[in-house]
């Protein structure tokens, strides 16, 4: 698959990461999720981080079904999804406290890869939201992935576990597509420094040349967006941080 655009007919599986919290991934899954199907492609987004699946809390949703159903064989992707009317994309909600990832069982996380590779048959995109962490768990579904969203800043701890990810899924995945996005990026310059420590050190250490998806500017209405529990494209359309996201989706065709 080639480094330009990742759009295809059959579904794609799109795993957005950042080896630690705090990073805004969630916020960028659900973002990047609106961005797509605003573009009029059909996404499903998964909440793969288990034990603190929070997608539902930043909604605004509280769902009946959710991705234990899927794990248990209840249910398919298809059935346990919600749709979010308002931003255009079908939701498969985690379960807060059930326990995290690395928990899951070998049998349960195949069920898992082999639900989310079943759900690209109904989805152009499938966007999967990864817990923080570096367990086995988290990396086979990122070498699942057809593309690797790395989410960092500028902070040095970001920085360590970005590269982290990205070592690892080279290690996994020796072929697999990664990209990196610097989120909250006081603004461009500076964001794009922050790229370059990554993409220097990837080059050095892992001879790997890993391209930017894009910067994402430091902007106070993502704040209010997750306050009021509304996506920011819908509550926030012209905002600095959603031209942004929308430049980013558009990159990956």
């Amino acid at each position: 698959m080639s480094q330009g655009s990742f759009a295809s007919q059959h579904g794609r599986m799109i795993v957005v990461a950042s080896g630690k919290g705090g990073v805004g991934k969630t916020w960028f899954s659900i973002s990047l999720a609106q961005a797509l199907a605003r573009k009029g492609r059909r996404v499903l987004l998964a909440d793969a981080d288990l034990g603190l699946a929070n997608i539902d809390v930043q909604l605004g949703i509280q769902p009946d079904r959710d991705l234990s159903a899927v794990l248990s064989g209840k249910m398919t992707p298809a059935e346990a999804a919600t749709r979010i009317p308002d931003a255009g994309f079908d939701v498969l909600p985690g379960r807060s406290g059930s326990g995290a990832l690395a928990s899951l069982s070998p049998t349960a996380l195949d069920a898992f890869l082999a639900a989310l590779g079943s759900a690209r048959a109904q989805w152009q995109d499938v966007v999967v939201d990864l817990g923080a962490g570096l367990d086995m768990a988290q990396r086979r579904i990122a070498a699942a992935a057809d593309v690797l969203l790395v989410v960092a800043t500028e902070e040095p701890t970001s920085l360590t576990d970005a590269y982290a990810v990205l070592k690892l899924h080279g290690m996994d995945n020796p072929k697999g597509v990664s990209r990196i996005v610097v989120n909250m990026a006081d603004d461009r310059s500076s964001g794009q420094r922050t790229y370059e420590s990554l993409r220097r050190a990837a080059g050095a250490f892992l001879k790997r040349e890993i391209p930017l998806a894009g910067i994402v500017r430091r902007d106070l209405k993502v704040r209010d967006a997750i306050r009021h529990q509304v996506p920011l494209l819908t509550r926030h359309p012209g905002a600095a941080a959603a031209s942004d996201i929308e430049a980013i989706a558009q990159g990956l065709g």
